[in-house]
This record gives structure tokens, sequence and C-alpha cells, in this order.
């Protein structure tokens, strides 16, 4: 009796045992969740590239997706911890942030922009007689939204001899800038991809100028001008530094996948972004780089434009973008 006792007991440990390791198995395997603000334009490419082709998945990583569109946001999103990353978070939008709470936003990955590659520029309505950026005088503008946009649209109007009062300056959901544009209840815009590409496409207006920021900030039209990029939250990477680190490693895929076959990428852009099928071949690309990979030029270029806001007034304060770049 105590001999089949014993065995008793051996088979209900054995079988406890396994139930155990069963619930133990399940928990390990269970995808880590990531919670990412997503401005639907085509500098979120890496998020959409990394989700689809199942690079996150490869990390255990599940992600949740919340559009929100601008720079503010997205910054209120992360400052508040409603996510854990920014698909593509203004630069100087991050840097504000972390003039009010350190940290909040750290980039691990930046969109360089210029006249090679496109992103903000300034397109005019297919009837205006504007030939250059300085042929605006008198005219009504859109705007991309947030004030790093606005800021900068004045800046490269100012750059070409026009001052606020020569013309009306309204910031102007991106969703809604194609069709205001085409109705022509705007004579030009500040806009970015794709929205300036469909506008065009449509004959809806004509490219004056892109690349403007490196062009007239940076003095250097080929420069570098980081004005966006993929953020994580402090909190994030301080209490999850595993799942950080996967994030990282599947976005560097995605950036990857980008820079060595971009047209097998653009597919990402329809129904992600306000692109069509028709025209996602010819959407512009910029430069998507992970932080690991940015030469002494790239950091100091990134600095000067960073420095040019706090000139202009946007920051409140100097900041060293290093101290808020992150390497995997």
């Amino acid at each position: 009796m105590k001999h089949l006792s014993r065995l008793a007991r051996n088979a209900v440990g054995a079988a406890t045992t396994l139930i155990f390791s069963a619930a133990m198995g399940s928990s390990a395997f269970a995808a880590d969740q990531v919670k990412v603000g997503v401005f639907p334009v085509s500098s979120s490419l890496p998020y959409f590239v990394a989700k689809e082709r199942g690079y996150f998945a490869d990390e255990g990583i599940e992600t949740e997706a919340a559009t929100l569109i601008g720079g503010p946001a997205l910054l209120g999103g992360l400052i508040s911890g409603q996510i854990d990353v920014a698909a593509n978070l203004v630069t100087i939008e991050g840097m504000n942030g972390n003039i009010l709470k350190p940290g909040v936003a750290t980039y691990i990955a930046v969109n360089g922009q210029n006249a090679e590659w496109q992103m903000e520029q300034f397109v005019v309505g297919a009837d205006h007689p504007a030939k250059s950026i300085a042929d605006l005088k008198g005219a009504k503008i859109l705007s991309a939204p947030g004030p790093a946009n606005l800021a900068m649209a004045k800046a490269v109007l100012a750059a070409n001899g026009l001052k606020e009062g020569d013309y009306q300056l309204d910031q102007v959901d991106m969703g809604q800038h194609v069709g205001a544009l085409q109705a022509g209840t705007f004579d030009a815009g500040y806009t970015l991809e794709p929205a300036g590409m469909i506008s065009v496409n449509l004959g809806a207006t004509r490219l004056l100028e892109a690349g403007i920021i490196s062009t007239y900030v940076l003095g250097d039209s080929s420069a570098n001008t980081f004005a966006a990029g993929a953020a994580l939250s402090g909190e994030f990477i301080e209490e999850r530094p595993d799942v950080a680190e996967r994030f990282a490693k599947a976005w560097a895929r995605a950036v990857d996948d980008i820079q060595n076959d971009t047209e097998s990428v653009r597919k990402h852009l329809i129904e992600n972004t306000f692109t069509s099928a028709e025209i996602a071949p010819v959407i512009p690309m910029v430069n998507y780089q992970m932080v690991s990979d940015l030469s002494d030029d790239d950091l100091g270029n990134f600095q000067k434009f960073i420095d040019f806001a706090h000139q202009e007034g946007i920051l409140k304060e100097t900041v060293d973008v290093k101290g808020f770049l992150k390497e995997y």
C-alpha cells in the first residue's frame, strides 16, 4: 500500500509538473505587445514593411497601431504613455518633448530628406503663375500640421524674400491636402509625400521645389535633413529593454529592405497611406537610416537643424541630439 501511495504521489507530482510547464510555455511564447503611433505618410514606411512582412512577429512582438496625425499628437502619446513608439515623429517635436521630459523621445532611426530624397516641398496650383517660391507673394498657402512644419514653411518663405503678411499660411490635416489643392481652396502648399506627388500626378499642382529645408536651412541641397524618425519612449526602453531591442531589430530589417529593394516595398504604401496603386511606383523615398549607421557629417547636419530650431524659438533650449539617439 505504501508503494502504491508513492506511485500515486509521483503520478500526481508529474501531472502537476506537466501542467505547470505547459502554462509557463504558453506564457513564454505569448507575443509582447507594443503600442505604436503611426502618422500615415510615406516616412512611416519602415513600420508598414516590418509589420506586413512579419518582422515584428519574428521577434515575438505584436504591434497595436493608433493613427495619430502630426507631431504634437504623437508626442502627447509618448509623454502620456499611451504609445510606446512613434513611427514617424518630427525631430523638432521630439526634442521639445525631451526638454519637458528628458528621454521621452529616443530615436532609433531617422529619415534623411533633401533635393534627392524628397519629402517636404512647395507645390502650387497648376494654373497659378508662380514659377518659384519667391513668386508666392499674396498667395493663400496650406501647411502640413504642427509647429515644426509651420516654422519650416515660414523659414523657407523668408529665405525667398517673403515675410509674414506677404502671404496667408494655414495648417491643414494631411488627409485634406490633395482635395484642398485640387479644389483651389489654396493657391499653394507646403506639403509632404505622398500628398505632393499625388496632387502633381492628378494635375492639380506643379512642383515648385523639394528638399527645401536642406537648401535654405542647412545651406546644402544634398545635406541630409533629419526632420523625422522612429522614436521610442524612455519608459519603454527602461522597463522592457529586451522588447525594445527586438523592436529595433525588426525595424532595421525593414530599413534594409527599403534601401536594397526599393521597388518591392512600395506596395506597402497602398492602403497604409493616402497612396493609390497607380501613384505608389513614383512616390519619392527618403533616406531611411538606423542611428547606428549615421556618419559624422550626418550627426553634424542633424545638430545644425536642431540648433536652427532653437535660434528660431521653436525649441526653448539648446539640445544635444546625441543624447537622444540610441544604437542597437
